[in-house]
């Protein structure tokens, strides 16, 4: 999903996915409710701050560490996304194992989200980062396998062990363009499903030489658009993946064709059981995001998910950035002209609402 306007476990990993060493039963049994934060330590830099949901005898509040706080709540699970080099330093390797240490120390599992970019990989933007442009395809698989062993050693030589890594980021047209562009759902004359596949196998072989039993996602946008073509594809030239990802913003009608948040949701539900039955892998909502403010976000979200607590593979839902409030908005938005995001899920006083208690109270039905 574009970022500019504005998630655990199974009991059964199942045989149709690329093979992977069975995880212990804890990491299996428990559902995920989980947040991506990474803008965390850029707004916490810009003095953002964080505040329980009651008011205090006296009335004045303190703020409170904001991981700390979403796992009071219930949150088990954060994702962090990871950039090769953008120019703020913000989501780089640093940046990213800073808030992996919190995450780790408060007992929270952990997603790793690769965008293989220097800046927001989506659906639209995919660039190579610059430090590999002049590379060609062997070169660029070389430059996947050494990123991906890089961020995972990093993690491991501190300690931290993460549950899941996603090899890019909502990738249903491809990464690294133009080289592994996906231009034709169907045609591979040009290559294009051959290399897209070869790097996203490269990501997932690397994952296993850090990690053996770490969970490797394969994530798209638009949870509900059905792709058999996609997955079909990926395995027919090679792709590998342990689990789907799948990204859900029901509330965008104009860039889901219209359709209300109901039919969204039920399309969202009806396709999560079809990837499951399909592909026999289970599915994760990595990202999940409903208007700040809107009366019907509450409705939304209790809709949803009443929906995936009752797939029993649907292994978990993160919310994307629920912290984001106050208008804040990150560096490099700003020179672009971009707004702020206005999907976060904490109030203007800076306090989770109830769109995140409704996810962080979620459990398997």
């Amino acid at each position: 999903m574009k970022k500019i306007s504005l998630i655990l476990g199974i009991t059964i990993l199942f045989a149709g996915c690329a093979p992977k060493p069975q995880q212990t039963a804890p990491k299996q049994a428990e559902w995920a409710r989980g947040a991506d934060l990474s803008w965390l330590s850029e707004m916490e830099h810009d003095g953002m701050l964080f505040y329980e949901p009651t008011e205090t005898p006296s009335g004045e509040k303190e703020s409170v560490d904001c991981i700390s706080l979403l796992s009071s709540l219930g949150m088990n699970a954060v994702r962090l996304r990871v950039w090769v080099n953008h120019k703020t330093g913000w989501s780089n390797l640093p940046d990213m194992l800073g808030l992996a240490q919190r995450v780790s120390k408060e007992g929270l599992r952990l997603m790793v989200d690769i965008h293989y970019s220097d800046f927001f990989a989506d659906p639209s933007h995919q660039a190579i980062p610059e430090a590999w442009l002049s590379y060609d395809y062997d070169a660029l698989c070389e430059a996947v396998r050494n990123h991906t062993i890089d961020v995972l050693t990093a993690l491991k030589n501190a300690g931290i062990e993460p549950e899941w890594v996603q090899i890019g980021n909502e990738t249903p047209n491809g990464m690294l363009w133009p080289v592994a562009r996906l231009v034709d759902k169907d045609d591979n004359s040009n290559g294009c499903w051959d290399r897209y596949a070869g790097l996203t196998a490269t990501g997932y072989k690397a994952a296993k030489e850090v990690f053996p039993d770490i969970t490797v996602i394969v994530h798209v946008d638009n949870a509900y658009e059905r792709r058999d073509w996609f997955w079909q594809a990926m395995k027919e030239h090679g792709g590998m993946w342990d689990m789907i990802g799948l990204s859900h913003y029901p509330m965008m009608s104009a860039w889901n064709g219209g359709k209300s948040w109901q039919e969204m949701n039920e399309l969202a539900e009806a396709n999560i059981r079809h990837l499951i039955g399909e592909w026999q892998c289970p599915v994760m909502v990595a990202e999940i995001g409903m208007f700040n403010g809107n009366a019907l976000s509450d409705t939304v979200m209790a809709d949803f998910v009443r929906r995936a607590t009752a797939i029993d593979s649907c292994a978990g839902i993160f919310y994307w950035e629920p912290e984001c409030y106050g208008g804040w908005r990150p560096a490099e938005y700003i020179p672009l002209g971009w707004g702020s995001y206005d999907m976060g899920a904490f109030s203007d006083d800076g306090a989770p609402t109830e769109v995140m208690r409704l996810l962080l109270s979620s459990d398997k039905q």
